[in-house]
């Protein structure tokens, strides 16, 4: 039996710290992402598509209001990219979804990265 993967990152960005915690386990994945403190915030969850069919991974948001357009963008990459389920969480103070979307995005190719590294 194999433990979750755990992983934390930062990125400074626009005199800003963003956080990101990523959990991996078999059969899903779980990335809270924030501005300046790691806080829980617009979730969204993401199934990837079966192999069979062509399209996006569905999504839907399960929590808050917010940032529902960058959190589910992100958990449908996430679910595409990984081909397991995703659960996002996008928690900003003071920044846009517009601004913070390829900031978050690189924080996300950041955490799935070093947790590449370790296996």
């Amino acid at each position: 039996m194999s433990r979750a993967k755990i992983v934390k990152e930062q990125l400074v960005e626009q005199d800003k710290t963003f956080f990101a915690v990523y959990m991996e386990t078999k059969n899903a994945n779980q990335l809270l992402l924030s501005e300046e403190e790691d806080k829980l915030g617009t979730l969204a969850v993401s199934v990837p598509q079966p192999e069979k069919l062509v399209g996006a991974p569905l999504s839907s948001i399960l929590l808050g209001d917010r940032n529902i357009m960058v959190a589910r963008v992100l958990a449908e990459h996430l679910a595409k990219t990984t081909n397991k389920i995703a659960l996002v969480s996008v928690f900003l103070k003071t920044v846009t979804e517009q601004e913070a979307a390829p900031i978050l995005r690189k924080l996300m190719e950041k955490a799935l990265k070093k947790d590449g590294d370790k296996t």
